[in-house]
């Protein structure tokens, strides 16, 4: 079986630690993806590379809420709101950048410095990601250049890394793999992801990718980044939802996903 792995947010740094060279990026999460997967149980698999974007989105280090761009702002406030089930409203007359910085506070309250620093990784690369151009573009190709390469029989995308791919899949007819798996995906996203994904939602939903098999996805109960949860409501072709529960504090991490076993029966299918 050969797998393909998407990396999500927050690895620009790997770009970094590889010199600047997304190939060497690329392999140093490689041997963490497969050490994840392994300690999950899933010995008899591994994944052959993760496909490597983060460069396209961000140059240097992230910035707190406070003093975000407005498209980031709008992400983090919009994505916010959602968090907290639409119970965190904008004050009357409150700037973007006053609203921001109070939802920062917030989040720092209920979650932590971790869901923070989150934060800091998920606002900028998701706004520059759906602002288009040339980001988007790149992402979306290098995601396709890899599993063209590959043929991969599975694709496991997480985080960012599942919007990335869902759009490759769309973009790149060519393609193909027979199971897609999303872990912490924020493809239903309103207002964040959903309505402006590519292609656009027809009358409120979107679909399986014509070049996918099957879509399997996972998110975890306290996972901030996958509202809602469950994608099946919103996309045609998702096989399942399934839900686990791996670290309220450590939500969203690929290592908890892979490490937490919940896929192993659905990867062995594909061994046999």
């Amino acid at each position: 079986m050969t797998i393909v792995g998407v990396h999500g947010i927050g690895k620009y740094k790997y770009f970094e630690q590889g010199g600047g060279s997304p190939v060497r990026a690329a392999d140093l999460m490689l041997a963490k993806w497969n050490r994840y997967l392994h300690e999950g149980g899933l010995t008899g698999a591994s994944v052959v590379e993760v496909a490597y974007y983060a460069h396209h989105l961000r140059k240097g280090a992230p910035q707190p809420p406070k003093k975000m761009a407005p498209p980031e702002k709008m992400v983090f406030t919009d994505w916010m709101r959602q968090v907290e089930d639409h119970r965190v409203a904008a004050a009357a007359g409150e700037t973007l950048t006053a609203l921001a910085h109070r939802l920062a506070g917030w989040l720092l309250d209920r979650l932590g410095a971790g869901a923070l620093k989150f934060a800091e990784d998920f606002c900028p690369e998701v706004a520059t990601y759906l602002g288009g151009g040339a980001p988007r573009t790149l992402s979306r190709d290098a995601v396709a250049t890899v599993i063209r390469r590959r043929r991969p029989r599975v694709v496991i995308a997480h985080s960012l890394g599942s919007v990335v791919t869902y759009e490759a899949f769309w973009a790149h007819p060519d393609l193909r793999a027979d199971l897609l798996v999303t872990l912490g995906s924020p493809l239903g996203m309103r207002n964040v992801v959903f309505e402006r994904l590519a292609p656009l939602p027809v009358a409120g939903m979107g679909a399986r990718p014509p070049g996918v098999g099957r879509w399997i996805n996972v998110a975890d109960k306290d996972d901030i980044a996958a509202i809602p949860a469950e994608l099946r409501p919103v996309f045609k072709g998702v096989e399942r939802d399934l839900q686990c529960n791996i670290d309220w504090l450590d939500f969203h991490t690929v290592r908890n996903y892979l490490g937490c076993g919940v896929l192993n029966s659905h990867l062995r299918d594909f061994l046999q």
